[in-house]
C-alpha cells in the first residue's frame, strides 16, 4: 500500500510498502480518512530517534487518526461496517502486570503506532483491536475525530489534576497540548486558565478558548501576573505543557499552598526541580505519559459540545501532499497548531 515512509532522519517518502496485517478475530480493518501530524512525528524526521526509540529502518508515520471501519473480526460484537471510529493508538500486552492494573499506558511492552518499530497511519487502512477503537458519534467529525489523541493527554491531565469548580489553573505553553489541556481544565471546572506562550498569534488562539487570560512571557513575568489575578495565593493547579527546561523548573512559583502541578510536557533533557519550593507549599506532584481509560470521555466531551477543538486544526493537506505537511509542520509557524492530513481518496 501507498504510505508516508520515514526513510531515516530528513528523509521522507510517499510510496509503496508491504505491510502484513491479518485481520484477528478480535480485530476491525480502518479506512483511514484524517490523520494529524504530531511533535513526535515531527521529531523522529528531524531527529531520527526519540531517546531510546531510534528508526533503524522505514517506518509509516502518524498516529492521531480517525476512519470507518471497513472490515470486522469474527468475534467482533460492538461494532460494524460502516462505523465512523477513532484509535487510540497504544496496544499493550493484556496479560502485562501494567495492564492488569489498569495503568495500561506504563506498559514496557505496549505497541504505539510510529514508534519504531511500530508502523503508524498515514496510509489507506490499518488493522487494530476493537478494544481501543471508538465509535464516533454522528456530531464529531473525522477531523475531530483525529484530535481525540492529544485531548485525551489534556483530559487525562485534568483527570490527574482531581480539578475543583471554580479553580484556578495555569497552563505553561500554547502548543496543541497545552490548548487541549486548556479546554481540558476548563471542561473538568476551572472558572479560568492563565496561558503562557511566547508566540502571540497562538495566544491569541487560546484567549478564544473560553474563560482564558493570556500572557506573553517575552514581554511579562508570569508569577507577577498569576499573583496579581489571584490576590497574592497562587494558582490551584499549574499544569506544565511546553516541555522546555526551564519552564519546568519554574512551576511552583505559580502555584498556591498546598496546589497541584502536573507535568504533562516532555523534556529533552533533565531539569532543574527546587525541592524545597515545592515542600514549603506542600506541592503534590503528578506526572502523565500518554492517558489510560480517558478517550471515552474525550468522544463524550466533543460529542455534547463540551469540548470544541475545531480552532485548533488550523492547515489542512492532502495525502498526494503528505511530504509537503511534513516540511510545513517542521517549520511550525507561529499560526499553525495542529496540521491534519485528509485520506479520503488514499484508497
Amino acid at each position: 500500500m501507498e504510505a508516508l515512509v520515514l526513510e531515516r532522519k530528513d528523509e521522507l517518502s510517499l510510496r509503496d510498502i508491504a505491510v502484513d496485517e491479518p485481520l484477528g478475530p478480535h480485530d476491525v480493518r480502518v479506512a483511514l480518512r484524517r490523520v494529524g501530524v504530531c511533535g513526535s512525528d515531527i521529531h523522529y524526521y528531524a531527529h531520527g530517534g526519540i531517546g531510546p526509540f531510534i528508526v533503524n529502518e522505514p517506518m509509516i508515520l502518524g498516529h492521531e487518526a480517525s476512519g470507518e471501519i471497513v472490515e470486522v473480526g469474527a468475534e467482533v460484537a460492538a461494532l460494524a461496517v460502516g462505523d465512523r471510529v477513532c484509535m487510540e493508538p497504544g496496544i499493550p500486552d493484556p496479560r502485562s502486570r501494567a495492564a492488569r492494573l489498569g495503568k495500561y499506558n506504563l506498559d514496557p511492552a505496549v505497541r504505539f503506532w510510529a514508534t519504531p518499530p511500530v508502523h503508524g497511519v498515514i496510509r489507506p487502512t490499518v488493522v487494530h483491536p476493537a478494544d481501543f477503537t471508538f465509535r464516533l458519534p454522528d456530531s464529531v467529525s473525522y477531523a475531530a475525530g483525529a484530535m481525540v489523541e492529544p485531548l485525551a493527554v489534556g483530559v487525562h491531565a485534568a483527570t490527574k489534576a482531581q480539578v475543583s469548580p471554580g479553580a484556578t489553573a495555569v497552563v505553561v505553553g500554547a502548543g496543541t497540548i497545552g490548548m487541549v489541556t486548556v479546554l481540558s481544565a476548563l471542561a473538568a471546572g476551572c472558572s479560568r486558565v492563565i496561558v503562557s506562550d511566547v508566540q502571540e498569534p497562538k495566544l491569541e488562539i487560546a484567549a478564544a478558548l473560553g474563560p482564558v487570560l493570556p500572557v506573553n512571557v517575552r514581554s511579562e513575568n508570569l508569577a507577577d501576573y498569576v499573583m496579581r489575578e489571584t490576590d497574592g495565593w497562587g494558582a490551584d493547579v499549574v499544569f506544565e505543557a511546553s516541555g522546555n527546561g526551564k519552564a519546568a523548573s519554574e512551576v511552583f512559583n505559580y502555584l498556591c499552598p498546598g496546589g497541584t502541578v502536573v507535568l504533562v510536557g516532555m523534556p529533552g533533557a533533565p531539569i532543574a526541580y527546587d525541592v524545597l519550593a515545592a515542600q514549603v507549599k506542600e506541592a503534590r506532584v503528578e506526572h502523565v505519559f500518554r492517558y489510560a481509560h480517558v478517550y471515552p470521555q474525550a468522544v463524550a466531551m466533543l460529542a455534547s459540545g463540551k469540548i470544541s477543538i475545531d480552532t485548533l486544526i488550523t492547515d489542512l493537506y492532502e495525502f498526494s501532499e503528505s511530504v509537503q505537511a511534513f516540511d510545513f509542520a517542521r517549520s511550525m509557524p507561529p499560526t499553525t497548531v495542529k496540521v491534519q492530513i485528509d485520506l479520503a481518496d488514499s484508497i
